[in-house]
């Protein structure tokens, strides 16, 4: 390895958010992380529900005027025909 072009390692200490903290080697001085494995409901085994209403239902709920206009268009179309 060719001197003077690598960046140094430092010891730091990574924080969390919720508090947990390690220490590790690094080029960077301050290592701050949101979420770590102490916190993640992955590794805890807890549920976060971060929005109540799915994707799937927003979608619904979304398009779901756009289809009965249509269909009332169609059925204004049929009663002309009939005159």
């Amino acid at each position: 390895m060719k001197p003077g072009i690598h960046p140094e390692l430092k010891r730091v200490v990574i924080r969390c958010s919720c508090g947990a903290e390690w220490e590790t080697l690094s080029t960077r001085e301050n290592l701050r992380v949101d979420i770590c494995s102490k916190c993640h409901p992955f590794f805890t085994g807890e549920e976060r529900f971060v929005d109540t209403e799915g994707r799937v239902e927003q979608f619904r709920r979304r398009y779901q005027n756009q289809d009965q206009a249509k269909g009332q268009g169609k059925e204004k179309e049929k009663g002309k025909g009939k005159k």
